[in-house]
């Protein structure tokens, strides 16, 4: 009979290696169905982090639409989405070293449809009736000032002056849709300081002979009231989600104008708008509504019938699904689950049979070393409860000393309005199984759980979020689940922020981890882009007016406190957040004597794409972690120069 071996947590020996993670890997994102195809964007770390258009035929062939060098990449909002659009058989698509706008034909070259010019453009809609696509497009050719975002059309045919100018005047716009019958445009637009999650409104307007437009008009939003995905229903009826409610819930337009809810759920039919492109809800026919929702983080698929407003949920396995996509009998998603990775996902809504067309990691993986992760609400300040999702250590080939707890990491996710995910992350579980407890912490500020969740981050960033981090790990060491002298704290972006903030400000933590994180807020909102530029006036405070909470809450100022080892990693060409954030609290650490390390990524913007440095990252934080904490690795990885270790 198998004996496990008994090792010390942190020193189990693990499949789930960073070679296997980066080399099998590929992020997904974006299906669509047009004609016979059905399509998806896979984001390749393989081919140094190009996203390419793949197409399945209905005989299951499989082809990639775009060419190498072409990567279908917008910049507009700087993170991007909506890159590509499809109809009659051609994929329009933005490409990302030019950020000009191509045509794409079977077995054709591509063929530009916008200048070389300081254009960027997302979220495209095809406009048949008028061959000419409408999208956003972001104008940075004023050098020294905002970039200016429109709404453009762009003729089909051939190269013309960048786009012909529809709707102006606000800050931002997202969502162009076009009526069935091609007579009415609906668009979401917002302005400084909002963002799409704070306020959207939801505008419509009349196609006049010459291809502009007339008789405009808002629908629906407010500065309070956020708008997400409007779509026109097949009959011609405006649909959109709104969480005027509390809650993201669908509704639509009736007559006279009337507002009425379709859905009236205690759950999110919608999330924040970080990308284009992003989908909840879609038409299967006149009849019948295809959608997702989160309900306490976990999402479930049903169906509404659009005369009773009755909702029938679906019933599968996965617990995290987007991008949702329906036409001619079928729907299409992401999803993932515990025990499943990201995936694209096709799902039969007349036999209900479900068909997975792409996994991000085909790697065959016994099932026994995945941790399932559990659920967790714990209190935190102000007598409030937090959430979480817990991934205690799991091998089955080792077991731990009778007595020993595990150490643990908390992840903080970014956004920070964004949501720890349930789909199998084998990030994670990289982690727990090899002895190490992972805690993704959905924050006060996260998504899933209400527009009042969302907003105990008002004026609080920095605050709400690290004492719910510390606190979530403080709860599993009250259950005895973990060992409280090994906590750990990583994160990324904003997730990078709460967790420089938590070893700096907090003492809960006894390690912790950087990926290109915020440490000076005041630099954030004076350097970010145009999308972001704003956003600090929600979690702060306004600029300057508030600029001692600015300065009261950025790590970098305050490196006097950190008292505890840390390890950055950074790309060198970040405009998010610029490399000499880190490198101050680089210098600060090692001026202090305390371990620090930090890698520097050539190449690598605001995220890593490559697979070299994906797997360079996690298997140098492991290696850090695997120092202070004096534990040995069971398997070699590249060592990391870590600074003042004793």
């Amino acid at each position: 009979m198998f004996e496990p071996k008994t090792m010390p947590y942190g020193s189990w020996k693990s499949p789930i290696t960073s070679d296997l993670i980066v080399n099998g890997s590929v992020g997904l994102s974006q299906p669509a169905i047009a004609g016979d195809g059905i399509y998806w964007v896979e984001m390749r770390p393989s081919e140094g982090g190009r996203n390419v258009i793949v197409r399945r035929d209905v005989s299951g062939a499989v082809m990639d639409v775009n060419p190498p060098p072409f990567d279908a990449r917008t910049r507009v909002h700087e993170y991007g989405g909506g890159d590509f659009v499809v109809s009659d058989g051609a994929i329009y698509y933005s490409n990302f070293a030019d950020q000009r706008l191509y045509a794409q034909l079977p077995a054709e070259d591509p063929r530009p449809l916008t200048p070389e010019a300081d254009f960027r453009y997302a979220d495209a809609t095809v406009d048949v009736k008028r061959r000419r696509l409408i999208c956003v497009r972001e104008d940075h050719t004023a050098a020294g000032h905002e970039a200016v975002n429109t709404l453009v059309s762009i003729g089909l045919d051939g190269l013309n002056d960048g786009g012909q100018v529809m709707v102006c005047g606000n800050d931002f716009y997202s969502s162009p849709r076009v009526s069935p019958d091609g007579s009415k445009l609906a668009w979401l637009t917002w302005n400084h300081p909002q963002m799409p999650w704070d306020g959207t409104e939801l505008w419509t307007g009349d196609f006049r002979a010459d291809g502009l437009l007339t008789n405009t008009q808002r629908v629906a939003g407010s500065v309070r009231e956020s708008i997400f995905q409007p779509e026109w229903s097949p009959g011609g009826t405006l649909y959109f989600v709104s969480d005027r409610s509390g809650w993201w819930n669908l509704y639509r337009r009736i007559a006279d104008g009337e507002i009425e809810a379709v859905t009236e759920l205690d759950s999110e039919l919608g999330v924040p708008q970080w990308i284009f492109g992003m989908s909840n809800y879609a038409f299967d026919s006149a009849d019948k509504i295809i959608c997702t929702y989160y309900e306490r983080g976990i999402s479930q698929l049903a169906s509404i019938e659009s005369h009773t407003r009755k909702l029938q949920p679906i019933d599968t396995t996965y617990t995290d699904i987007s991008f949702l996509r329906a036409a001619s009998g079928q729907a299409v998603f992401r999803a993932g689950s515990a025990a499943e990775p990201p995936s694209i996902v096709r799902l039969d809504l007349n036999t209900r049979t479900l068909e997975i067309l792409r996994r991000s990691n085909n790697l065959d993986i016994n099932t026994g070393y995945f941790s399932s992760p559990r659920a967790i609400e714990f209190p935190t300040k102000d007598g409030l409860t937090a959430h979480g999702f817990f991934y205690p250590p799991q091998n089955p080939d080792y077991r731990a000393p009778g007595g020993e707890r595990p150490p643990l990491l908390v992840k903080s996710h970014g956004g920070p309005t964004s949501a720890a995910a349930t789909a199998l992350s084998l990030t994670i579980q990289y982690w727990s199984s090899r002895g190490v407890g992972v805690l993704d912490v959905n924050y006060g500020g996260s998504t899933g759980y209400g527009r009042a969740y969302r907003e105990r981050l008002k004026a609080q960033w920095g605050v709400v979020d690290v004492d719910d981090c510390a606190n979530g790990a403080l709860y599993l060491v009250s259950q005895d689940e973990v060992d409280c002298n090994r906590l750990m704290i990583s994160g990324g972006s904003a997730g990078g922020y709460t967790t420089l903030c938590a070893l700096t400000f907090r003492d809960t933590f006894k390690a912790g981890a950087s990926h290109y994180g915020v440490s000076d807020a005041e630099a954030l909102t004076k350097e970010t882009h145009k999308f972001e530029s704003r956003y600090l006036d929600g979690l702060f405070g306004p600029y300057p007016e508030k600029q001692e909470i600015y300065f009261q809450r950025s790590p970098i100022n305050f490196t006097d406190r950190l008292s505890c080892p840390l390890i950055f990693f950074q790309g060198l060409e970040d405009k998010v957040v610029p490399p000499n954030q880190a490198e101050v609290m680089v210098e600060a650490l090692r001026a202090k004597g305390i371990p620090v390390a930090y890698v520097r990524f050539e190449g690598e913007q605001h995220g890593f794409r490559q697979a070299k440095n994906i797997k360079r990252a996690l298997d140098g934080e492991l290696f850090f972690y695997s120092k202070v904490f004096g534990f040995e690795l069971a398997e070699d990885v590249e060592p990391v120069q870590i600074d003042n270790l004793r």
